[in-house]
């Protein structure tokens, strides 16, 4: 019964994902940026431009990235979340479909080693590069997001580990009350939006 209280008070806090901030290694909800995205749209030669709630772009981090050196595509999944913070994990299923477009445009080119695929610019891949450099998706957050990201993810630690103590140790009435203050919590976060809307 203790796990059935615990469950529900996980995902009143954090919703049925179990994470929060859009996955273990992505801080979705934050500054509209998640641990996951698509692949980047194939029409697009260029980093896409949007407003509040806009995702950075794949294509032109991986090209930034490759300006600087050959990578593997792990490789680049690390490297972007480690330049962002861990606010910005882009998940496989967008790198490597980026990394296969930009192979077959022939801006990119893959040699084997050691059983992985590591990449290299071409030079027909090298102006886009070079601008996209200009201005690399990770430039655009700042050290007070990637603060405030950090803020945010040892909250919501010390919160899972409050929610194991009561949901193991608490009373009935107790767990009860603990899930009645966040389902409240939750309806005043989702008022903090509301009022800049």
């Amino acid at each position: 019964m203790r796990y059935e209280h615990l469950r529900h008070l996980k995902e009143a806090a954090y919703g049925r994902g179990g994470f929060p901030f859009g996955g273990p290694g992505g801080f979705g909800g934050f500054g509209g940026f998640g641990g996951h995205q698509g692949p980047a749209n194939p029409g697009h030669r260029h980093g896409r431009r949007g407003g509040r709630g806009s995702r950075p772009n794949v294509r032109p981090a991986v090209l930034a990235l490759l300006l600087e050196r050959p990578m593997h595509g792990y490789e680049m999944i690390q490297e972007l979340e480690s330049r962002t913070g861990g606010i910005w994990r882009p998940s496989p299923g967008s790198v490597y479909p980026t990394l296969q477009l930009l192979e077959d445009e022939g801006m990119i080119v893959a040699e084997p080693t050691g059983g992985r695929k590591r990449f290299s610019l071409t030079e027909d891949g090298r102006p886009e590069a070079q601008t996209a450099a200009e201005n690399p998706p990770w430039a655009q957050f700042s050290e007070d997001t990637m603060s405030q990201a950090a803020d945010f993810r040892d909250a919501a630690v010390g919160i899972m580990d409050a929610l194991r103590q009561v949901g193991f140790n608490g009373t009935p009435e107790q767990r009860q009350r603990a899930l009645e203050i966040l389902n409240e919590t939750k309806r005043k976060l989702y008022g903090v939006l509301a009022d800049e809307s």
